[in-house]
């Protein structure tokens, strides 16, 4: 497989030969360093062939059927195909494949049904919730009451009926489902149990699980919730970008609020990529994929317990983990610069309670979406926690990472990406 498309290239190269050399660079670390960020996964080479195409030319504000410019025929029909394949993927009554951004697809379904002022009960950052859950420094801290579950201290794990009496105690008019750094399975049944006692509309952010969800490896909050929404580059494997899944009852405001309320024309390369995406999770090959990250996952999570880390709620349910640092005497920050000197991309997180401040933090957050793409199984999960073990163990011993470095160049030499080197 070839990264750049017949010509491409040379096209870069001959305009703008810096910025085509610092492409040609983050080739090679995308190949040659082991990728565990947990948000991150490589794209099938159709995907970069959509996202690369003549579909950058057009606009196309509104909706199929209902567009401000002419010349949109074609585009149309892409978007469509999106919606359509969006909906039988994940069960839903409507979709909406306009979003730039997973922090835009959950501005339109806050939008759609909010006001501000309006109270909304989501996850803290600090227990694993994202941004735009309702941080005080992101638009939905600034426009909304936040009423803020967590965790329990002692099992790390969602404590449903103390989110339950927050529920009654701050009727929202939103609950928030989901999360950014949360290992484990989320009882999205108990959400709507929740929701419907208080009057609250459910919105489920599966922003990191979609691609579990649309291979079976993870339960599916489309049923449950009144408003789903996801990017497509986590788990689902897809471009940059984001959509948003919503009842029949609500598709008339979410519609509204995505254009005009809050973007203009449409991303048409992303929303391509994104048909594609949702074609291919919908193959028999993708659900192998899903099983085999929840697999690997396990895997790397059992091994990296069994060499002493700690794991934040004591392991994993989906294609993450949490790993704490303090018995390693280590901050994250520290421990992500280690790694990635050493071969291994990841990134510092908070874990619940974390006495260090959020850009230090106590913890690294690990993911195996994106080495499963590359094909590897349970026995590189483990030869991995063997260098995460090795590097972090010897933190002051440059010989160490230099050596790693070299071992998980060849492990990923051997599960080539985008080609050979």
């Amino acid at each position: 497989m070839a990264f750049f498309t017949d010509g491409m290239e040379a096209a870069i190269e001959e305009a703008d030969s810096e910025i085509s050399g610092l492409i040609k660079e983050e080739l090679t670390r995308q190949r040659t360093q082991v990728e565990l960020i947990a948000s991150e996964n490589f794209v099938p080479t159709a995907i970069l062939d959509a996202m690369g195409s003549v579909l950058t030319n057009k606009y196309a504000e509104g909706y199929p059927h209902k567009k401000y410019y002419g010349g949109c025929e074609f585009v149309e029909q892409i978007e469509e195909i999106a919606i359509e394949r969006a909906k039988a993927l994940f069960g839903a009554d409507h979709a909406n494949v306009q979003p730039h951004s997973g922090s835009t697809a959950n501005q339109a379904a806050y939008f759609a049904v909010m006001s501000p002022g309006d109270t909304m009960l989501s996850m803290r950052l600090d227990h694993g919730g994202h941004l735009s859950h309702g941080h005080p420094i992101n638009f939905t801290g600034k426009m909304y009451k936040i009423a803020a579950y967590g965790v329990n201290e002692e099992t790390e794990t969602i404590d449903y009926d103390d989110l339950a009496r927050l529920a009654r105690e701050s009727r929202p008019k939103v609950i928030v489902a989901g999360a950014s750094a949360y290992p484990r399975a989320i009882d999205f049944k108990r959400f709507r149990e929740i929701a419907d006692e208080t009057g609250a509309v459910l919105v489920t952010d599966m922003a990191h699980i979609a691609g579990l969800v649309a291979g079976g490896a993870h339960e599916n909050p489309t049923q449950y919730s009144d408003f789903v929404t996801s990017t497509t580059h986590k788990t689902l494997r897809g471009p940059r970008g984001a959509f948003v899944l919503c009842k029949e009852a609500f598709a008339k405001d979410l519609d509204k609020t995505v254009f005009p309320g809050i973007q203009g024309g449409p991303l048409l390369p992303a929303i391509a990529g994104k048909a594609v995406c949702f074609k291919l999770a919908s193959e028999p090959s993708f659900k192998e994929y899903a099983r085999q990250v929840v697999k690997n996952a396990s895997a790397l999570a059992l091994a990296l317990k069994e060499r002493g880390f700690r794991l934040v709620s004591g392991g994993t349910d989906n294609h993450m983990m949490l790993v704490d640092l303090r018995r390693k005497g280590l901050t994250g920050k520290l421990a992500e610069r280690l790694l990635h000197e050493a071969g291994i991309t990841s990134n510092k997180n908070a874990i619940p309670f974390d006495p260090e401040k959020p850009m230090t933090t106590s913890g690294l957050r690990f993911g195996t979406a994106a080495v499963t793409t590359r094909g590897m199984a349970e026995g590189e999960m483990t030869a991995i926690a063997d260098a995460i073990n090795d590097v972090l163990s010897a933190p002051d011993d440059e010989a160490v990472r230099r050596t790693t470095r070299a071992k998980m160049a060849g492990l990923c030499h051997a599960f080539p990406l985008y080609g050979k080197l």
